[in-house]
């Protein structure tokens, strides 16, 4: 059989085995973002306007929790399925003394950086936003100054040099190839953080149980906020359908919707189930009611929540093209999960994208793979700024790969090392933290006077050959415990006891958490807070 010698295109399914599990289907691309586009008629952009719920409904919202975001971040994940590459060519991992504590060249080389662009060397070629020594920071957070993640947040995110706002961590943590034990989506933490939205608690871009392709650690799963299925802008407009009322008006709906509630409430009045769960039962029914008319009251249509007719997602303005976004499922996946998430609608959601196996013996397939992948990131990133809301976005993989020093030289290749195949020893996960409100970066903790804030910029390190060093962290050795320091500092952005509020968090769920005492918890939080009070969120 002939050497195969391109490399896949950017849809094109990894045929490294024959796949037969759902999770090697998405891992190897034959799985990816809907491959249709479900919108409306031009005419749905004339929607009436939002009418007033009457007041006794008005007054039985917050009762029910019916509320926007919770006041809380929102949080969106991006988990790429197959063992993606995160240290070294995209986001710089360093030793002991944070990032720019750099590896050895032959560690650098395993994460598929060659001997002439190791970072801390000179650039041949500079870019507009290059530190010159083949490392950007750029967004706070290095990036190696040729990472494909990189330049894709950058195409999308239209960050101002002089007030960024947006800074970010690494943590170095190995977790396992290809396989189901990799408790790693984090969204049950989130939610048990306090993030809510006011339409579903939780959204991930796949029907499992955590939402995403990686599973949630077991001990946090609460199957009264399973992720709701989220890929494609029909999935987001059906959430808002009301039904079928024929010839009636807007308003003509709220109100049928707010006697019905009222009915149902003077029905449940007279019943009496016997039950120790009698309140609760019917507080359930009532709140359900109270629902249906609040939505019937703020969404008329359900082209209100459409992303695809937002302009600041689709069109001259938008974020994306209508080209780009009629022909690529991965940008209406992420368009639809943003749109709910940073509206509040939501409280947060998992992106999961395929095809990340991408050791195919070239470095062109993957390249490409983490450009689009960037691009999704920064779309998210500036939804957020055009929203005027923070943003804490977070990147992992099942696993990883390794270079063994055979570069490749193509267009796309760009001379860098080929992935020759898993290693879960050079993984690692990132978050960036954004506050377009701020004129400044969020601000690294210091935990001690003899410790320098750099080093919260890295939560564990990799020796020097390139691997994760196992004891540097609670995270780099546990996937459950990773989840659980993503948890930690999303409470922190928010300020106040973050600690102990992570600790009852646990308490009240009758489990124990694994990141020790204060102490280990102040070296694992990466920044100190960027909201002061609830999260405002603007829905116009």
């Amino acid at each position: 059989m002939a050497k195969r010698n391109t490399f896949y295109g950017l849809d094109e399914p990894l045929k490294l085995h024959r796949p037969k599990t759902r999770r090697e289907f998405i891992s190897q691309g034959f799985m990816t973002g809907a491959g249709t586009l479900a919108g409306v008629s031009a005419a749905s952009l004339l929607m009436n306007p939002a009418y007033a719920l009457s007041p006794d409904i008005q007054a039985k919202l917050a009762p029910c929790n019916i509320t926007s975001g919770a006041g809380k971040i929102p949080f969106i994940a991006f988990d790429l399925a197959g063992g993606a590459n995160i240290a070294g060519s995209n986001v710089l991992v360093g030793g002991a003394a944070g990032q720019m504590d750099f590896l050895s060249t032959s560690g650098f080389n395993k994460q598929g950086v060659p001997g002439d662009m190791v970072p801390g060397g000179v650039e041949a070629t500079p870019t507009a936003t290059s530190n010159g020594d083949y490392t950007d920071t750029t967004l706070g957070l290095a990036f190696h100054s040729d990472s494909g993640f990189l330049a894709g947040i950058l195409e999308k995110f239209q960050v101002d040099p002089l007030a960024p706002g947006i800074n970010g961590a690494v943590i170095a943590a190995r977790s396992e190839n290809d396989t189901q034990n990799n408790p790693h989506n984090p969204m049950y933490a989130i939610n048990m953080a306090g993030a809510n939205g006011e339409l579903l608690a939780l959204i991930g871009s796949r029907a499992s149980e955590s939402g995403g392709n990686s599973m949630a650690p077991a001990m946090l799963i609460n199957n009264e906020v399973r992720p709701t299925k989220i890929d494609r802008p029909s999935d987001v407009t059906g959430l808002v359908d009301v039904g079928d009322f024929g010839s009636l008006t807007p308003e003509e709906v709220v109100a049928v919707m707010e006697s019905v509630s009222r009915i149902s409430d003077h029905k449940l009045s007279n019943v009496a189930t016997g039950l120790s769960t009698d309140a609760q039962m019917k507080n359930l029914v009532s709140c359900a009611y109270v629902k249906s008319a609040y939505l019937a009251e703020g969404f008329p249509t359900p082209s209100a929540l459409d992303p695809s007719q937002d302009p600041d997602i689709v069109g001259p303005t938008g974020i994306f093209t209508e080209e780009e976004f009629n022909s690529d499922g991965e940008f209406r996946k992420t368009a639809s999960i943003m749109k709910l998430v940073l509206s509040g609608r939501a409280g947060a959601g998992t992106v999961t994208m395929g095809g990340y196996d991408y050791h195919t013996g070239d470095r062109s397939t993957g390249e490409l793979r983490d450009l689009r992948a960037g691009r999704c990131m920064g779309a998210c990133l500036e939804y957020a700024r055009r929203k005027g809301v923070p943003l804490m976005l977070y990147v992992f993989s099942d696993g990883s790969v390794f270079s063994n020093g055979m570069t490749d030289d193509s267009v796309n290749g760009r001379g860098k090392g080929v992935w020759t195949g898993d290693n879960q020893q050079t993984a690692a996960s990132f978050f960036l933290v954004y506050d377009p409100n701020s004129a400044d970066r969020p601000v690294l903790v210091s935990a001690g006077a003899e410790e320098a804030a750099e080093n919260h910029q890295q939560l564990g390190f990799m020796r020097s050959s390139g691997d994760v060093e196992t004891s540097s962290s609670p995270a780099a050795n546990n996937v459950n415990l990773l989840v659980q320091t993503v948890m930690l500092n999303y409470m922190a952005l928010h300020g106040g006891d973050y600690q102990a509020d992570f600790e009852a968090a646990f308490t009240s769920r009758g489990i124990a958490h694994g990141l020790g005492n204060s102490a280990m918890m102040d070296m694992l939080t990466a920044f100190e807070p960027i909201v002061s009070g609830p999260v405002q969120f603007s829905n116009s």
